[in-house]
């Protein structure tokens, strides 16, 4: 809940009574008072969506992330702010956000002289993901504004959203270039920024945080469905190619040996196979949903070698093509 705790206060300045739309959203008012409390993301579109209808405001989404920062992230956050610098501060995210944020995962890239960090929703069936997305890219603004100091500035933020009506907000934020109509989300940087200090590191606070990680990731290791989703979803994410795919990569990852894992998957009622087609149809539906890639780049993205493959695979599992599915859905 600590993302939505600013939404009340905005609702207010706005004219609009936040205890109405909560109700309305079927939310309890008892959520809003503390930030470790948890709330599915469908039910966080669904609260979203009616606070934009409600308040008028097309960019809340932008206004509440402008708030947000490493501290929003729990755990998670203050293991990035102690790290050594910004290339581990970042991976912190990546390896372990799934413990703050379930409906979501980061990824880091690098090319050439270009870093990025960037944030995609991989659950379909969430509204408002364009506020989400609007949110997300002003929080990692601010993450890598507190990770690297005041000189740090981006190249460019890319949205895969349209270009909203009204942009100036935008521009005030980020003082960046801004690239509507992307294939990701992301906050794009000067690559050797990864190589800096981060400014509030500190070892041995890393190492208990650490240590706190790894007993809720040892936890979670008990669902092996869980895990394994998370695992492929993050290979998916990162666009690993079709040939890593495996149970053999996905059993390193995870520090559960291969037979182990199917054996376990095999009590479950499923297997490796229907986990994979699983993560690709969610991943495929977010692609679908949020942005304009064509659908022979959405099937590379998911390793197929064609889109003809990829749109049996679809069909199968919808009983439409991508095209008709999208097309529907807009």
């Amino acid at each position: 809940m600590a993302s939505l705790l600013p939404i009340p206060g905005l609702l207010t300045k706005a004219g609009v009574d936040p205890n109405e739309v909560i109700a309305e959203a079927g939310l309890d008012p008892a959520l809003f008072e503390s930030p470790e409390n948890t709330i599915p993301f469908a039910d966080l579109g669904r609260f979203v969506t009616l606070c934009v209808r409600h308040s008028g405001c097309a960019h809340l989404g932008l206004l509440v992330g402008e708030t947000m920062g490493t501290d929003v992230l729990g755990l998670v956050g203050r293991l990035a702010a102690s790290a050594a610098d910004v290339r581990g501060g970042l991976q912190s995210i990546v390896e372990y956000l799934h413990l703050h944020d379930r409906g979501a995962l980061p990824n880091v890239w690098v090319v050439g002289e270009r870093a990025a960090l960037a944030y995609v929703i991989h659950e379909p069936d969430v509204l408002a993901t364009e506020q989400v997305y609007d949110a997300a890219m002003a929080n990692a603004y601010n993450i890598l504004k507190s990770l690297t100091g005041r000189l740090w500035e981006p190249i460019e933020v890319r949205f895969s959203r349209p270009c909203p009506a009204v942009i100036e907000p935008y521009r005030r934020f980020f003082r960046a270039y801004l690239r509507f109509d992307a294939d990701q989300n992301a906050v794009v940087f000067p690559s050797y920024w990864l190589d800096a200090p981060v400014v509030t590191a500190d070892a041995a606070t890393r190492q208990a945080l650490l240590d706190q990680a790894q007993t809720l990731m040892q936890r979670e290791a008990g669902d092996v469905v869980v895990l394994l989703r998370r695992l492929l979803r993050r290979l998916l994410i990162q666009g690993t190619n079709e040939g890593r795919i495996n149970l053999e990569t996905v059993a390193g990852m995870s520090a559960v040996h291969r037979r182990t894992l199917n054996r376990r998957l095999r009590a479950e009622g499923t297997g490796f196979k229907e986990q994979l087609d699983a993560a690709r149809y969610d991943l495929a539906r977010q692609l679908l949903r949020d942005t304009r890639l064509p659908v022979l780049k959405i099937a590379l993205a998911l390793g197929y070698c064609d889109s003809p493959t990829f749109t049996r695979a679809f069909r199968r599992w919808s009983g439409t093509s991508p095209g008709a599915w999208r097309s529907r859905l807009r």
